[in-house]
Order: structure tokens, then sequence, then C-alpha cells
């Protein structure tokens, strides 16, 4: 089997060539936006490395075609909020162009397992479920996302590609890439800070390892759609929720630390989701998986080797 893992320097992205490796030829295609990670070259032994923007569909169709994939399993987006809304047109080129680059180059039968998101539904619904849950982003993000999952049925459809579409929720664990909650509490807190200062702490998120999500994603593109099933749809979380007061709880209870919380009025968001969280029935169904991790694991490992770039080293919430 050979796969093509798209963002596979990423968070996700590195745990999930390390699943996938004993499965077959793995390449990995990566721009390396945010710089060359210090793990990758030792990471490629025995990988292929392809740099490629997917955003360019000439270099994208020469990478699809020269590797001839059975499998692509699609992570590269820009998926920090704050980016996609700082410069929404190239996260639309990211990551809805993207997305079309590489349906189009893929050759019919061609397995393709799409990174979609949470962030796709309505904020409203509580748990989220597949097909019964209400659809409306509330962001740039979430909008490229449900766009990008139009394209995945359109092209599942019509040129025969069996998709999944995985509606990925907030992953936590070491080797963060982008500034989000955990790791940005981490690094202020590994830095010597005595108090953090934070915007809104009550709404909830559905919190998964990225051990775990990689699991989701690897069972995803390994399995197969029931029959008659042009594109499957799964949910990939914990199927529990926090808000961020319970994760400060929890990093004071299971790690033993000692910090103060400020509230900054300029961190708050005006509109903010109050819950999102994941039925993840479906895919334990369809392809077998379950979370194998909990949060105090999770903070744990994070903790003892949070594994931050540069880039996030004291970096503020």
């Amino acid at each position: 089997m050979r796969i093509l893992v798209t963002g596979g320097a990423g968070f996700v992205g590195r745990e999930l060539i390390r699943t996938l490796r004993t499965e077959g030829d793995v390449m990995l295609a990566d721009m390396l936006r945010y710089g060359r990670p210090e793990w990758l070259d030792d990471a490629l032994d025995g990988i292929a490395f392809e740099s490629l923007d997917i955003r360019d569909a000439e270099a994208t169709r020469r990478v699809i075609e020269a590797f001839s994939p059975d499998v692509v399993v699609h992570l590269a987006a820009i998926h920090y909020i704050p980016e996609c809304d700082a410069d929404p047109a190239n996260a639309v080129a990211t990551n809805v162009t993207g997305t079309v680059n590489l349906l189009s180059a893929c050759a019919p039968g061609t397995r393709f397992v799409f990174a979609s998101s949470g962030a796709v539904y309505q904020p409203d619904e509580a748990p989220h479920r597949e097909f019964t849950s209400a659809l409306g982003p509330a962001d740039i993000y979430g909008i490229t996302k449900l766009q990008g999952e139009e394209y995945l049925r359109t092209f599942a459809r019509d040129r025969g590609l069996p998709a999944c579409a995985v509606r990925l929720f907030n992953v936590i664990g070491p080797g963060e890439t982008n500034p989000h909650l955990l790791p940005a509490i981490v690094s202020q807190l590994h830095s010597g800070a005595q108090t953090i200062e934070l915007g809104n702490t009550w709404p909830k998120r559905d919190y998964i390892d990225v051990l775990d999500a990689a699991g989701g994603f690897a069972a995803a593109a390994l399995g197969t759609n029931p029959d008659g099933v042009d594109c499957e749809i799964v949910n990939l979380g914990s199927g529990q929720q926090y808000s961020v007061d319970d994760i400060l709880a929890a990093m004071r209870s299971v790690l033993g630390l000692e910090f103060e919380v400020r509230q900054d009025p300029s961190r708050m968001r005006a509109v903010d989701r109050p819950y999102l969280g994941a039925d993840i029935s479906h895919i334990r169904e369809v392809f077998g998986w379950s979370p194998q991790h909990s949060l105090a694991d999770t903070l744990q490992r994070t903790w003892a080797n949070p594994e931050l770039s540069a880039g996030l080293r004291g970096r503020k919430v």
C-alpha cells in the first residue's frame, strides 16, 4: 500500500507518520511553512519526503502522479483561527483550493481521507452528531472546512474516490505547532510565570490526545466505507468536554502546580462557542476506533516534555 500524508510534518501528521510507516510505502508532503522541525530528519528513515505547496495545482499533480498513492490522508491546512481571520484569502487558497488540487490529481479508486473539523457544526447542539446536528460554521476556518467537505463529496461521487471526512476536534499533547490553549499555558508555566492571563474560561471543548487523533486518522485511512457509501463522515474526538477552568483545575490537581489566573478583557472573544463536543459512536461503529488516552495522561506527557517549537516558548495565551 502506498500512502501519501499531506501536512505530515505537523502536529498530528508527525504521529500519523509513525503509525502508518509499518503499513506500506509512506510519503510525507509538507511545505514546512513553520520551518523544518528538529525531529523530521530522523523520522524520515524509510519514508519519502516531498516539499509541496498544495496551492500549486501543477506541482500537486506531479507529486500525485509520481508517487501514485493508494491512499491520501490530507492534513495540510491553515487551522489556527486567528491566522485564518488575519489572511482569509490564504486560508481559502490553502484549505479549499489546495484540497481541490489534490482531489483533481487523484486517480479513480484512490482513498481520500480529509481532515475536516468540528468547527463545521452550529454551536448550539450538544453533543454534535454527524448526520443530525446542524451545520453552521462560526468562523472562516470552519467555512473553509465545510467547503472542503462539499468538494470531497462531489469528487467521491463523480470520480470514484472512496472518501472519508474526519471532523477533528481540539487536539492536545506534546509537539503542538500553533499557540493554542494548552501549549501556551504550559509554555508560560515552564518559563516561570506565576500568573497566567486568559480570555474566556467558560466555553467547553472536546480535547483529544494527539496519539488518539493519529490513531483515528490511521483507522480511517486503512479502513473501508460501508457498502454504498461514497463519502463517509465521522467525528474524531475524546467524547468528553472540558472548560478552560476544568483544564486549569486538572493541571493543578494532576501536576501539582500552583499558579494564578487573571482574566484579560482584551483576550476575551466577543462571540465564543459555549460548547463544542463530539459524539464518537459512529467512528467506533465504522472503523473500530476508540480513544485510549485520558486527560490526565495527556497533561502529564505534555508537562514532562512539551516539545514546543521556538516560536511557542514563553508565548502568552
